[in-house]
């Protein structure tokens, strides 16, 4: 596919997709909300921008990867923070080298031409400013509007979008046009054991069991305490005390103790055996 695309006469350069060597483990009926949420049931039907909603470090973002390649959709994410305009958002200019104006399409935009599927992480750290710039987007019209251009961008039919947020981090309220337009909402939770220890298998399969069922003992109990330690967390836990092991040729309990201190701090120690 042609990484460039002219639409109403002005030439646009697109962005590559986001390529992540991650799988969803566990929690299946999340992935199958998130699908639900994007299928078209007849020609007059349109796609939900459903939002991702939990604890930082839970996986939003990695079912919302999972689910878009389980369509063989290409995945385009784009990091919001409290700086993102409305043009970074859709289109920005940019000076080549020969001193010409080269219109570059976000990655938001390349989804909406390409047919892919755009992640927009912590959006509720974005401004409502730029929110209203993709009302359009996610309603009915579904279009955007790029003022630096001067052009009008409508969204492939296959086009899909996702928010994640996480919880109690907003930097701005979302106003309530924008609420109504990102729905459902669907609720990542912490994994239970079973799980935690199936991720920790996933991202960790050189490393001992015995390794993996004590990060996965700490969690559950931090879980249990509301603790915001996430599965992330055990994960470089149990890295950072392998590698110690490795180093000093020293005893697993010992270090994987060392390495919740260093992780996370003295007070983590309280869930540690």
């Amino acid at each position: 596919m042609s990484r460039q695309q002219e639409i109403q006469g002005v030439l646009l350069h697109l962005v590559e997709p986001d390529v992540l060597t991650v799988n969803w483990v566990g929690q299946r009926e999340l992935l199958t909300q998130l699908l639900a949420a994007w299928t078209v049931i007849d020609d007059g039907d349109l796609p939900l921008n459903p939002r991702l909603l939990g604890k930082p470090g839970v996986g939003k973002t990695t079912l919302a990867y999972a689910a878009a390649r389980s369509l063989n959709r290409q995945v385009y994410i784009m990091q919001a923070t409290m700086d993102t305009r409305p043009e970074d958002l859709i289109v920005l200019p940019v000076v080549g080298e020969d001193q010409k104006i080269r219109y570059v399409a976000s990655p938001l935009v390349t989804a909406m031409i390409t047919g892919g599927v755009l992640i927009l992480d912590e959006g509720n750290r974005m401004s409502e400013k730029s929110w209203a710039s993709l009302a359009p987007l996610l309603d009915a019209r579904r279009y955007v509007e790029s003022l630096v251009a001067g052009i009008k961008i409508e969204a492939h039919p296959d086009f899909r979008f996702v928010a994640t947020m996480n919880e109690d981090s907003s930097t701005f309220e979302l106003p309530e046009y924008i609420h109504s337009r990102i729905q459902p909402q669907i609720f990542v939770d912490f994994p239970d054991k079973d799980e935690e220890l199936l991720i920790l298998r996933e991202n960790l399969p050189h490393l001992h069991d015995s390794m993996l069922e004590y990060v996965a003992d700490f969690l559950q109990k931090a879980h249990r305490a509301d603790e915001r330690y996430s599965v992330r967390d055990g994960i470089n836990i149990a890295r950072y005390a392998a590698k110690l092991v490795k180093s000093n040729g020293t005893e697993e309990k010992a270090e994987l103790r060392r390495s919740i201190k260093m992780v996370l701090g003295d007070e983590a120690l309280l869930y540690a055996d």
